[in-house]
């Protein structure tokens, strides 16, 4: 199973802040909209999200199709594919939204600990 990129989506309280923390840190904004109150920022192959009252907690997130870079792959586990095998394993999701026979859709499940894993194809 090729679940592509991946990053942390953080749950922030104050963007800017942030942002500012993790400039310290050697991120760099790579996407993202601050006046909608949200940023991507990379450090070299490591990827942040910074999401301002957007969601409660912090979010593990996989891109099916995407590298790091947010370059489409040549081969790749289609998000339905992933959807499909962990629910045939006994995964529970915790949210689908699953759509046609190809392109963009996404689901989450939960670990054991209670962190949401987001598996969001774009591609």
């Amino acid at each position: 199973m090729k679940l592509g990129a991946f990053s942390v989506s953080l749950a922030v309280k104050d963007i800017e802040k942030s942002k500012q923390f993790y400039e310290k840190l050697g991120f760099e904004i790579f996407g993202g909209d601050q006046s909608q109150n949200w940023l991507i920022m990379k450090n070299d192959d490591k990827v942040i999200g910074l999401f301002q009252g957007m969601f409660d907690e912090n979010i593990l997130t996989f891109n099916p199709g995407w590298d790091q870079n947010c370059n489409k792959l040549e081969s790749f586990s289609d998000v339905r594919e992933i959807h499909k095998k962990l629910k045939s394993d006994g995964i529970e999701m915790a949210s689908e939204s699953i759509s046609g026979d190809s392109g963009p859709s996404n689901f989450s499940i939960k670990d054991p600990d209670g962190n949401t894993i987001l598996i969001d194809q774009h591609v």
